[in-house]
């Protein structure tokens, strides 16, 4: 499974981590995936989605179908 969130397409991000001694290694920054199900009235039925966690709260104020037009555009 993929570390990118269905709704708004954020994956993972590279960096460096950087010592006292500012030696620089590489490294991941993971997103925030949270497996979640969502009640769609307009579907009548449960979807399962893993979504960050900044995009289940904006589901919570725009709702499913409104998230899914913003991720067509």
């Amino acid at each position: 499974m993929a570390r990118r969130c269905e709704l708004t397409g954020v994956g993972v991000l590279t960096g460096n981590n950087v010592s006292h001694a500012n030696n620089r290694t590489r490294r991941r920054f993971l997103p925030n995936l949270q497996k979640k199900r969502i009640w769609v009235p307009e579907e009548g039925r449960w979807v399962t989605v893993t979504a960050t966690a900044s995009a289940l709260k904006t589901l919570d104020k725009v709702g499913y179908t409104a998230m899914k037009k913003r991720l067509q555009k």
